[in-house]
């Protein structure tokens, strides 16, 4: 199978393999195409990436794409945002199971622990039916290890343990064992531990409330159950404590109050694996995922309990391949203070049918495409009156939406190293359940009978991409451009029948460029992208009519961020099969947006403010050396020369109208150095 490989396979865009074509009884021809649909951008990040550089957060696994981007500084505020979108409108999954809604509009909903990883899969913008439910922004598929990963050769057992320093601020300590139980069969145990202070920004000034311990423990047993058949089951858990403020995404001032809080998230998943033969090849996940985060001013306490599952078949015959299933999920979210009964409680489920196909049209020409039918079931309760403890309502609030979305794409191959790419996607997504903090945002109007927000309606995206690939003589390039238009955005506040309502479109349009090219020892790599995303609003939304709205992370948290042209550049050196190391740099474009419309709406301020991101501009450096067959030494030094400034996907800073709504600064200068010993 060929692929597209940016340096390190950083930024890697893979191809599909179709089908092979007979041409006669003793030769045959492999027929290799792209999958256009939602694919123009696809990359993947593999686990010699992270362990060369480090990636000690989600900010140091997505730190080398210029599409992907991680705002918030802080490890539990951290929010991944892809062509500014937050990953609100993401599917991510961890080996299948699906990570979900959001416990506190100010901490991040993604956690995963990079040494973990064998493999992370990013697909921008709605693509794929197999993408699942609701990935009206793309969608995010993190793969972790087993046994077999870990095992050399004709190795029965082994394991790994690892000593990691940083300088700004903190120490790392992990270990592993793995083996195998029997000849198919194989074990994996892993733990780690974090122990963080409170960092420093480029200027050398303390960061509060960053320092933070965090552990992990992952168990997963792997193997063949009978002939053709593979099950793996597995078990994550983690746990997070520190001091944070009552909003961690934004930066804390001197003095101010700081909160014991705590989070933690425990994931179960089962992947079963069938393969008889061409026509049957059968995938079954099935997975339940809890999480709960708390602390704040007021000790408040948010679960998230998740459940579901996959289950899919793929066929192929000469020339056409195709993937079908169904699949599942669950959500209950529920709040309250720490030390009293549950307060809120939302409930949301989402049954899809989808079928993606694949077709050779010629030796050149390759279609695919698919369908999506999703059945979205919502309902509120609030339980307990906030002020006199009795029940608010006798039944819940309920929405009930089913909605159908088509893709299609085409790849032509113009030559042996050309190939020209169309797609077409279209995504839906109902209403899930909210934040865990502020889900007393009723669908209804407070009074004692629930008034259905029945104008309500389901989130739909389209989403156009093109682009032309070259790959050869030691070259690979890629040149990508996109439209996307997600209507009926769904968003807390405004006035309507209901708390939320919708609000307007998101148009989002950019273009994305990846270079890479390999010379003996050497690879460098470019890679650039520019999105645009902006609010066009639904009609009467603000007192003042504005054509169009350029998105930003405080005025719709939960939504997405403006973030200035990204370049990322570098280059790979390897001095002999031991020693490697490299540069990247990376260099974020000013921006100047126009922000705080509902707040001129409100009377919190007189007037539209200009909000100003600087440029900034970062280098990092990294070296890996094999000592000997047992022990690898990593060095690396992120952000080497100290620069100071505010990630653009974090929130901005507008302290001129509000003094504490800035977001955090980043990290300085960071040494890291890891050993590892195998066994």
């Amino acid at each position: 199978m060929k692929k597209l490989v940016f340096v390190g396979a950083i930024c890697t865009l893979p191809t599909t393999t179709l089908f092979a074509e007979t041409v006669d009884a003793e030769d045959s021809v492999l027929v290799e195409k792209i999958s256009v649909v939602g694919a123009a951008t696809n990359l993947s990040i593999t686990a010699e990436d992270l362990e060369q550089y480090q990636a000690n957060d989600l900010a140091g696994i997505f730190k080398h794409s210029p599409s992907v981007s991680v705002g918030g500084s802080v490890g539990v505020a951290q929010k991944i945002y892809i062509r500014g979108l937050e990953d609100s409108f993401l599917n991510v999954t961890v080996d299948g199971a699906q990570q979900t809604s959001t416990l506190f509009h100010h901490i991040g909903r993604v956690t995963i622990d990079p040494d973990l990883l064998q493999q992370i899969d990013v697909q921008a913008g709605a693509g794929e039916a197999t993408s699942g439910p609701g990935a009206i922004g793309g969608s995010i598929r993190f793969k972790t290890k087993d046994a077999n990963d870990l095992l050399q050769d004709e190795e029965r057992f082994g394991g790994r343990v690892k000593a990691s320093y940083f300088s700004n601020d903190g120490t790392r300590y992990s270990g592993s064992v793995y083996g195998k139980l029997s000849d198919s069969w194989g074990v994996l145990g892993y733990y780690s531990t974090i122990n963080r202070n409170n960092m420093e920004d480029g200027d050398g000034n303390e960061i509060y409330g960053t320092a933070a311990d965090q552990d992990m423990l992952f168990v997963k047993v792997s193997g063949d159950i009978g002939d053709n058949h593979f099950l793996s089951l597995s078990v994550e858990q983690r746990d997070e404590k520190g001091e944070f403020s009552a909003r961690p995404n934004w930066v804390v001032l001197e003095g101010a109050a700081l909160y014991p809080s705590a989070a933690q998230r425990d994931t179960y998943v089962a992947n079963y694996r069938f393969d008889y033969n061409a026509m049957l090849n059968l995938e079954a996940t099935a997975y339940q995922t809890t999480s709960s985060f708390r602390g704040g001013r007021f000790d408040w306490l948010a679960d998230i309990d998740t459940y579901g599952f996959d289950l899919r078949n793929t066929s192929e015959t000469s020339q056409h391949k195709f993937v079908y299933g169904v699949d599942y999920r669950s959500d209950e979210v529920t709040s309250g203070s720490a030390a009293g009964p549950v307060e809120n409680a939302e409930e949301g489920s989402v049954l899809g049918i989808y079928a993606q196909g694949y077709s050779d049209l010629t030796a050149d020409l390759l279609l695919s495409y698919g369908v999506r039918f999703d059945d979205y079931d919502f309902q509120q309760r609030i339980l307990i009156d906030e002020y006199y403890g009795d029940p608010v309502t006798d039944e819940p609030a309920s929405l009930k939406d089913s909605e159908i979305s088509f893709n299609v794409g085409l790849a032509y191959e113009l030559s042996e190293d050309w190939t020209l790419g169309l797609g077409y996607a279209q995504a839906a997504r109902g209403k899930q359940i909210g934040d865990g903090f502020t889900i007393d945002g009723y669908l209804y109007d407070g009074s004692d009978i629930p008034v259905v927000a029945e104008d309500l309606v389901p989130e739909t995206v389209e989403n156009i991409e093109a682009s032309i690939e070259y790959h050869g003589n030691h070259l690979n390039a890629k040149l990508s451009i996109y439209d996307s238009s997600l209507d009926d955005v769904i968003f807390e506040g405004y006035e309507g029948n209901s708390v939320f309502n919708n609000i307007g479109t998101l148009d989002t349009n950019g273009v994305e460029f990846d270079l890479a090219y390999t010379w003996k020892r050497v690879e460098l790599f470019l890679g650039f992208s520019s999105a645009d995303t902006e609010l066009v609003p639904r009609d009467g939304l603000y007192d003042v009519d504005y054509s169009s709205i350029a998105i930003n992370g405080y005025e719709f948290v939960g939504l997405g961020n403006s973030r200035g042209n990204t370049w990322v550049a570098g280059v790979d050196y390897e001095l002999n099969s031991a020693t490697s190391f490299g540069v990247n740099i990376t260099k974020v474009d000013s921006i100047d947006i126009d922000t705080l419309h509902q707040a001129v709406d409100l009377q919190w301020t007189d007037s539209i403010y200009r909000l100003n991101k600087p440029s900034y501009t970062t280098v990092d450096a990294y070296a890996q050396w094999q000592a000997t067959n047992s022990i690898l030494v990593n060095f690396a030094v992120a952000n080497l020369f100290n620069e100071q400034y505010i990630d653009h996907s974090s929130v901005g800073d507008y302290s001129e109208v509000f003094p504490s709504v800035i977001g955090p600064h980043e990290a300085g200068r960071d040494i890291r150095l890891s050993v590892s010993y195998d066994f």
